[in-house]
């Protein structure tokens, strides 16, 4: 998955798939078009982004919590079918050993694990996102047995929390900004 970082990139890429096409546009505009897709008003304010987050050389891709879980498929039939989320990939030391995988969805990444030691099991994982709303009426609309999140209109913004059937939570947060 790019980030804003990769803007540049992004953008040459952008001219060159559409130079393909028959379809000319200048770098300028395929700088403004990259700064859309991310969200921002336009090309100042996103390189505004780049130079801050360059400045002192440290730069955080992506964050993957790690949940521990017991039961394979109890945790695929949770985060997959229920939640929605991908399973990117998995691993094993050996045949027999524990899971270790990763999900993902809409920018969001997860490792979950059945090694002992990875993780304590109740943890709680805060994730801001957009479009809670939609979120939780797609997860109400599959009645799964075990849950089914509500939203908590907080002074801040809006909440949906879901448990994992290993007590890890999920706080999906939309701010009111």
């Amino acid at each position: 998955m790019r980030t804003y970082l990769d803007a540049k990139i992004m953008a040459k890429s952008l001219r060159e798939r559409l130079a393909r096409e028959g379809i000319d546009i200048s770098h300028a505009q395929a700088l403004e078009s990259v700064a859309a897709q991310f969200g921002f008003a336009d090309w100042n304010v996103l390189a505004a982004k780049l130079a801050s987050a360059a400045s002192d050389g440290i730069v955080f891709d992506t964050v993957a919590p790690i949940h521990r879980i017991f039961d394979e498929a109890t945790a695929r039939e949770f985060y997959v079918d229920f939640l929605g989320f991908r399973l990117d990939w998995e691993h094993r030391f050996a045949d027999g050993m524990p899971l270790y995988c990763q999900v993902s969805r809409a920018g969001m990444t997860l490792h979950l694990s059945g090694h002992f030691g990875d993780a304590s099991p109740g943890a709680t994982t805060f994730v801001f996102m957009r479009g809670v709303d939609a979120y939780q009426r797609d997860l109400s609309g599959k009645r799964y047995p075990n849950m089914n999140p509500g939203i908590e209109v907080l002074d801040w913004g809006k909440q949906m929390t879901v448990t994992d059937p290993f007590n890890n939570r999920i706080r999906f947060c939309e701010s009111s900004d």
